[in-house]
């Protein structure tokens, strides 16, 4: 597959790494300070403090198969609240592996569990929350992933910002690292944000001894799977990494690659109607996404050698499947450096065919959602690293 994209392995004062010293004490740092600067912002620091206080546990959730635990993650400089939903395997006898991700409703839709807190901000909202209570079963399905022996932890994604772009820019305001303007081009952005706050959740079941800290993994549909590439990348506690139809900005290439490989939404129209997701730096390519100094090849590479899994739907043509599987091969050769293995396939999967190689992929068919099928192909993938 040939593709006209600028080298991952490029070394800043010339020629490539050819070790996998060089990739990850020369290029991943400086690939990682390019992507922030010029796409998401600068990702803040780990917090002065953080205070982890259990509000709720449930010992017989699930049918008694599960421990659900309600816990307030609070931090300091920045100040951020998040209300993180764990549930762990009853029949475990040693820590299990984790997924965690973001939400797009708040914590009660995920089981019809009378008990289970609306979150904050859709507390304050008077939003119809009993109506809402476990019409997310299918999105998240926590029976079947406890079944497998792993925990699940989740958190609204407007928890420490919201989704709104009138209203993000107040909270971002407090997410400003040292010697970042709040009006400068790459101040954090909400996406930045939100990857902060999955490594504060990570900080949280790092310490939890239900929950093996060597095994978390991450997983995202949509702008969460943004999210959840973004922080797999900056943050290596994250054993695996799983990207649900993320498109522009995630997965999905910038640039326009032509035929087959063209993608569907580009970087002008991502930026219209979501300008609070992506820092100031990243309107400027607008209309030529082409000068951008890398694309999002170098975002998964940055997460080798843990396993990436970027997951499709056929119908999906807005997140551009081809194009993410470009991607993974053109994270390839970082891969092969660092780990001696990469993707192995050159040509798209057939549809409902899982490719288990460390730079994973899937494609089901139907349109754009996180299914239960989705969640049945992750769950094997993990089975395979973790």
């Amino acid at each position: 597959m040939s593709l006209n994209l600028p080298d991952p392995l490029a070394l800043p004062g010339g020629g490539r790494a050819l070790t996998s010293t060089q990739w990850n004490e020369v290029c991943r740092p400086a690939l990682s300070a390019l992507i922030q600067r010029e796409e998401y912002g600068q990702i803040p620091s780990a917090p002065g403090q953080l205070r982890a206080t259990v509000v709720r546990t449930d010992r017989n959730a699930l049918d008694g198969c599960g421990t659900l635990r309600e816990i307030d993650i609070d931090t300091t400089s920045p100040d951020a609240h998040i209300e993180l939903l764990l549930i762990t395997p009853n029949a475990a006898t040693t820590p299990a592996g984790c997924f965690l991700g973001l939400n797009f409703g708040g914590n009660h839709r995920i089981l019809p569990d009378a008990a289970i807190r609306p979150q904050l901000a859709k507390r304050v909202s008077g939003a119809d929350v009993e109506a809402e209570r476990g019409t997310e079963t299918g999105t998240w399905p926590a029976a079947a992933i406890i079944a497998r022996g792993y925990a699940l932890a989740t958190f609204f994604n407007g928890d420490a910002v919201p989704d709104d772009k009138y209203t993000a820019a107040q909270r971002l305001a407090g997410f400003l690292p040292p010697g970042v303007e709040p009006d400068g081009g790459d101040a954090p952005a909400t996406i930045a944000c939100w990857a902060w706050s999955l490594s504060r959740a990570i900080d949280f079941l790092s310490n939890d001894g239900a929950v093996d800290a060597k095994r978390i993994a991450l997983a995202g549909h949509s702008r969460n799977g943004k999210t959840a590439l973004l922080a797999g990348a900056m943050d290596p506690r994250a054993a695996l990494v799983i990207s649900s139809q993320s498109g522009c900005g995630g997965a999905g290439p910038s640039r326009d690659l032509g035929n087959e490989w063209s993608q569907r939404e580009t970087v002008q129209q991502i930026n219209t109607a979501f300008p609070h997701w992506f820092c100031a730096n990243f309107k400027q390519y607008n209309a030529s996404p082409d000068k951008l100094p890398f694309d999002q090849h170098a975002l998964i590479a940055l997460c080798a050698p843990r396993p990436v899994l970027v997951s499709s739907a056929t119908e999906d043509l807005w997140a551009n499947p081809a194009g993410s599987f470009a991607m993974l091969n053109a994270a390839d050769p970082v891969y092969r450096l660092v780990s001696g293995e990469g993707i192995d396939v050159h040509e798209m999967p057939e549809t409902g065919v899982l490719l288990k190689t460390r730079l994973g992929h899937f494609i089901r068919p139907g349109r754009h959602a996180m299914t239960t099928e989705d969640w049945s192909a992750w769950l094997d993938y993990a089975d395979a690293w973790l």
